[in-house]
């Protein structure tokens, strides 16, 4: 089986949902409410009610608050990514409710670092999905979807917004403790998503094109395209290279242009993620 088609498969969705659910429960659990934290989304959201009412636990209150998002999700969104996202909600809030860890991190500081990193390592595994864990989840990739935000992006100003809300219910250090675990865990969770798909975008300007583009597909095993420019000193017609490579390609690619011509001009530029033959396939949830 390619790997292209292992990602739409059942076990290896699951599989992905399964362990990053268990990682994020791991950071609430052992983590997150030992300190007195919160973190972002419904799953904040949950523990903040559980600090207030006292009531229920946070398993119980996430999979409360699941339930107008699912209504909303079935109908805007792919059947399939529903029937995962459910599967991780009732994962999620399972594990939640039965991890019974707790690090012992003296330092309030460190226990947010190391939060962030659970709950964003966590999420971002099961992003990596065609599913999600429920909850803010579901609403961020239907924006991402529809309109091209950033799952990180609206994450953090979600919580920003939820934390603004817990002034006067929790202490500021703790709000300020918690925002912090918030942008480290938006920030690792884009790193998860983004892991093995960021890809360099090299862009050459040479007297030779033609030599360099052959020694890019026959020893690189890339593809090479010409953009026709034009010199705005000398007014010469020029085959501009383009070409993409993955990040261990880079220095063989530097020395295969430079070998050839020690004069030409190469920029070197970070994608975000690149689609296609030879590359990621799109996710269509």
């Amino acid at each position: 089986m390619k790997f292209q088609n292992i990602t739409y498969s059942i076990p290896w969705n699951l599989f992905l949902i399964t362990i990053g659910g268990f990682i994020l429960a791991v950071g609430l659990k052992a983590i997150i409410i030992p300190h007195g934290l919160i973190t972002g989304g419904f799953s904040g959201l949950g523990i903040l009610l559980l600090y207030y009412t006292g009531a229920l636990t946070p398993g119980l209150w996430f999979l409360i608050l699941n339930i107008p998002i699912f209504i909303i999700g079935w109908k805007l969104i792919s059947k399939r990514f529903m029937y995962y996202s459910l599967y991780g909600m009732i994962t999620l809030t399972l594990f939640i409710d039965l991890v019974n860890l707790k690090f012992e991190i003296a330092d309030p500081w460190l226990a947010s670092l190391a939060g962030g990193i659970f709950v964003g390592a966590g999420a971002g595994i099961v992003f990596r999905s065609l599913g999600s864990s429920g909850g803010n989840d579901i609403i961020s990739i239907l924006l991402n979807q529809k309109y091209g935000v950033r799952i990180g992006t609206y994450n953090f100003l979600f919580n920003l917004v939820l934390f603004l809300f817990s002034f006067g219910t929790l202490k500021t250090d703790l709000i300020i403790y918690s925002m912090a675990t918030s942008y480290i865990a938006s920030q690792v969770m884009e790193s998860c998503m983004t892991l093995f798909n960021q890809r360099k975008m090299i862009i050459i300007i040479s007297e030779k094109p033609r030599l360099i583009a052959d020694e890019i597909i026959n020893k690189l095993k890339r593809g090479a395209t010409f953009l026709k420019g034009e010199g705005a000193y000398t007014g010469e017609n020029k085959d501009i290279i383009l070409t993409i490579v993955n990040t261990f390609q880079i220095k063989r690619m530097e020395e295969l242009v430079f070998n050839i011509d020690p004069d030409a001009f190469v920029i070197t530029e970070n994608t975000f993620n690149v689609l296609g033959k030879g590359f990621s396939q799109r996710k269509v949830y």
